[in-house]
Formats: C-alpha cells, structure tokens, sequence
C-alpha cells in the first residue's frame, strides 16, 4: 500500500499580482505523472486546496481537470480534507458525484463524525478494507467549542484545545472499532499548527494565541500516519517520522523561495510505515535580491549568465545613496532578458521620509499631504516645481476618493 501525502496547494494563488496558473498546470501534471510513475495507491490532499474561498473559475478547472485524470491512473482512492483557506460548501457540492470515482471529499465537520472515518476497499471486487483514513479536515471554532459569556482568553484555549483532542479521540476510536482484528493502517489527516512548527509565507494564525500550543500527544497513538497541512516547510512534528507537514509544493511568497519542497510518499507493509520525499521540480524560479546598488547589480548579471534565466525577482534596495530612478535603472538592467521584477522597495526612500522630526513620531501621525512633502524633500525638488506637481497630487487624491466612494 502505498499514499502520497500532499497538502497547501492554494490554487488560484497569485504572486504581486502576478497570476500563476502555468505553474499550477505544470505541477498537476507532474504530480499525475508521478502517481503513475510510483504506482500509488491513495493521495491524500491535507487541507488548502485553494487560495481563497472563492476560487476562479480558471482555478476550479485545474482542480477537476486534476481529478479526472488521477480517476484514470493506478490511484486507487483520493481522500481531499478543507484548509483554513478552503470553502467548504464548494468542495463539498460535487461530492457525492466525485465518490463514484473513489474520490472522497470532507470540506468541514459532516453531520454525521462517522463520515469522517472511510474504510478504503480494494477496487478488484470492493470488499476487502486495504486502508481506514480519519478525514479531518480544518476544525473551526464554531465546530469544536461552545462560546459562553464572560470566558477569559485562557478558557477559550483551554475549551479549543480540549475540542480538538476530543475530536481526534471520538474519529479514532471509531477507527479502531471498524478495524476491528484486521491488521490494516489508520491514517489520519489534520489542517493545524503544531507547537515549534516552521512557518513558511501566507499562514495564517487558525486560532488567536491557541494553535501554537496543540502537542503532538493530542493525537491518539492508533494512527499508523498522521498527514497534516497548513505549513508551508516540510517537517516532522516532535521528530517523529509518521507524524509529518507535507508542506505546500509551491512556494507560496519571496520568502519561501528557497525551499526545497517535496510530497511525501508512505509505503505501508502491514501498519509499518516508511516515509520517503519525492521534491518537487521548481517550475517558476523566484528570486529574493537585497543590498545596495553594486550588491543588485552584481546578482542580476550573474542571473542573466544563467541560460535561459526567466527568474522573478523581487527587489529590496538598502543602500545610502538615493536613488529616485529605481525601478528605470532595474529594467534597463534586464533589458534583453525574460527575467522580470515583480516587487521594488526603496528603504532608502522609506527611511528619508520617515525619518522622524520629533521625538515619538510615527507613520500614523503624518497625514498623506505630509508624507508627500516629504518625499518633495527627499528628492530636492526645486520650489518652482512644487507647485505644479502638489495640484497634480491632489488631483490624483480626489480621483482615488471618488473611486473608493462609488465602490461603497
């Protein structure tokens, strides 16, 4: 028996604006290829299919594109639990459909807890159990805690804690009833934040001050695996190595650029597990630049001795001298090439207009006008250009309003 754990795919997710359904196609593609190719059993999909709860419809082709093809491959089951970042009510719509194909689908807690427990059966003849997944997916506050009047911040965690314990024990215990003496895994899925976890970009916090707290005891030690999503680093929890973050196979921001990222593959001989990484091709490369002028220069023309270089860079300048061109001295830089800056900042710029004038100042105290004088300051620009560019200023001021005002 082997399953492919994977998890925060966030389809749909843009980078600076900058759209990514290439790469989405790419992976999808990759990842079909290598069920195949590894001959897997079960995929697993641990929470955050999407980016947002109200994906394209460019995003849901991809997605169910996806589906079908893996429907006609050795895959013999696929099991996709709801993220934090997931709609249920739009995954869960097709499920019924989509359970023809031994695709199995739990957006949110079901009515019924027993619906989170699947009894995986061989496709030969459909009687024979091969596998027992607790589809857990993202459990909200709502779903594991009763809100009462007057509770302090400390019971809210203590209730949220004790509902996501109990949660896993009830579906568990469940498990192991309908394992009943057949030597066959549980597997479990979780969309969480476990206490030392490695964060990567675009996590959010699930539940104020609570989730940095959940141990690895509160799982009960009848999973043979645990698939967990919702980091972005691959890792084990507490060191244990079926307890694990798939981690997402994108990097999901800049900050995330140079991580190595990768699917797990779990072979099961009986209730063993063995764990083995399967990294993930890089299909967008990403570049993250900072330093002063020789420092950027210097790195983008090593990138551009790279054949075929189609990096996308994102660009942070630290260095004293002002530099008011910026973005026009970049681009002549990568004229020529298929590299592209997707994000400047000029903290030469930023530090000069904020720097303060009095004791205690901040961002919050300077109104927009202010903070448009300033930058007239930084630049030295002569008085008699002032005038002319404070009207045209302002005339972008009151365009914006009214912009902001008709869309109310």
């Amino acid at each position: 028996m082997r399953i492919l754990h994977t998890s925060d795919w966030h389809i749909g997710n843009s980078l600076v604006n900058k759209k990514r359904y290439e790469e989405y196609t790419a992976f999808l593609t990759w990842l079909t290829e290598t069920i195949q190719k590894n001959t897997i059993d079960v995929l697993l999909v641990a929470g955050d299919v999407f980016d947002t709860t109200t994906p394209s419809n460019r995003a849901q082709a991809l997605y169910y594109t996806f589906l079908h093809r893996v429907a006609n491959t050795c895959c013999r089951h696929v099991v996709i639990v709801g993220g934090n970042h997931d709609s249920p009510s739009l995954l869960n719509a097709p499920k019924e459909l989509l359970k023809v194909f031994d695709i199995h689908v739990v957006g949110c807690i079901p009515e019924s807890i027993e619906d989170e427990v699947l009894v995986l059966r061989n496709r030969a003849d459909g009687h024979i159990p091969e596998l027992i997944v607790c589809a857990v997916p993202y459990l909200r506050d709502r779903d594991i805690r009763v809100a009462e009047a007057g509770e302090s911040l400390e019971d809210k965690e203590r209730k949220l804690l004790t509902g996501i314990r109990n949660h896993y024990a009830h579906v568990a215990a469940l498990a192991e009833q309908k394992r009943g003496e057949l030597d066959i895994p549980i597997v479990a899925t979780g969309h969480l934040f476990t206490a030392g976890g490695q964060t990567g970009d675009g996590v959010r916090e699930l539940y104020v001050g609570s989730l940095a707290h959940v141990q690895a005891d509160i799982f009960p030690a009848c999973f043979d695996y645990l698939a967990l999503g919702h980091l972005h680093v691959p890792q084990m929890v507490h060191g244990s190595p079926i307890l694990r973050y798939s981690g997402s196979p994108l990097p999901i921001g800049f900050g995330e650029a140079t991580q190595r990222k990768s699917v797990c593959q779990v072979e099961f001989h009986n209730r063993q597990a063995s764990v083995q990484l399967i990294e993930v091709p890089v299909f967008q490369q990403l570049e993250r630049i900072s330093g002063d002028w020789d420092a950027i220069t210097k790195r983008i023309r090593a990138l551009k001795k790279v054949a075929h270089a189609q990096s996308w860079l994102d660009v942070t300048y630290n260095g004293t001298e002002v530099i008011g061109d910026l973005r026009e001295r970049l681009e002549a830089e990568l004229s020529g090439t298929d590299m592209e800056i997707l994000r400047i900042k000029n903290n030469r710029i930023i530090q000069g207009v904020l720097e303060q004038r009095h004791e205690g100042e901040t961002l919050d105290d300077l109104g927009v006008d202010a903070v448009f004088e300033r930058c007239l300051d930084v630049h030295e620009t002569p008085e008699e250009d002032r005038p002319e560019l404070r009207r045209a200023y302002q005339e972008t001021l009151t365009s914006l309003y009214e912009d902001d005002a008709q869309a109310e």
